[in-house]
């Protein structure tokens, strides 16, 4: 029986990854493909895979708080983990109150007690088109867990290259965000989610933006495993497979 951390670790994301991911971003040549593409965006895979590393990051952290239990790659097509107390990473399927979802990752052991899914929208056309979209699924993705499974903990990640980011979509979409991050109790709304994190980012160095979102924010990073953890510990702390 593994016991509880006193803490969440840090999320760390790799500036080497995103300096990998930013190069083909701005241009390079695509090492499986050996094509060179459009700067200033991902191709159609490129966008698929880019936040695979951030999804991994996320379930390795949850895993050490949740007393250094496995992590494993989780079957898309089974609703129950294929070992008893593990951190999956996705795609993991649940079957919430609205519809069936696939998350990145998650932690079920006796049905969804964390699920997560990292968001990313990589260029200046996807920004202004999608982003009022994005918060739409980001809104249903936590309606059809919590309307299931009030007691599950939704988390996301939004992750967004600088250069794609005009000033007033910034502070749109920090706005927009900072509402839907707010689920503090199980009788709050069902729409929202308990943490939600925005990251943005630098192609060219792999940097994380220190200023955005504001130092004040709750979107920031460094404050994802300091909201999440007390949710566990409110809800779960005591439980099996913990007690």
């Amino acid at each position: 029986m593994a016991e509880l951390a006193d803490q969440m670790p840090p999320l760390t994301i790799s500036a080497d990854e995103l300096r990998k991911w930013g190069s083909l971003w701005m241009g390079a040549t695509n090492p499986e493909t050996g094509q060179k593409k459009n700067p200033s965006c991902f191709d159609r895979q490129q966008s698929v895979n880019f936040a695979s590393f951030i999804d991994e990051a996320f379930a390795h952290s949850l895993a050490v708080m949740l007393g250094n239990i496995p992590v494993i790659k989780a079957n898309a097509n089974s609703l129950v983990p294929s070992r008893p107390d593990c951190v999956e990473v996705g795609p993991v399927r649940i079957v919430g109150g609205i519809r069936p979802q696939n998350f990145d990752a998650a932690y079920r052991p006796d049905g969804p007690r964390v699920v997560f899914d990292s968001k990313t929208l990589n260029d200046l056309k996807s920004v202004g088109k999608n982003w009022q979209n994005m918060v739409n699924d980001l809104a249903t993705e936590a309606a059809t867990v919590h309307t299931r499974f009030p007691y599950a903990i939704v988390a996301f990640i939004v992750v967004i290259p600088k250069p794609a980011l005009g000033i007033k979509q910034e502070a749109d979409i920090i706005r927009t965000l900072e509402r839907l991050g707010t689920r503090r109790d199980v009788l709050d709304q069902d729409h929202l989610a308990e943490v939600l994190s925005l990251v943005v980012w630098d192609p060219a160095s792999g940097e994380i933006d220190p200023l955005v979102p504001p130092v004040d924010s709750n979107l920031r990073l460094k404050r994802f495993p300091h909201r999440l953890y007390p949710h566990y510990i409110s809800r779960y702390k005591g439980l099996p497979p913990h007690d």
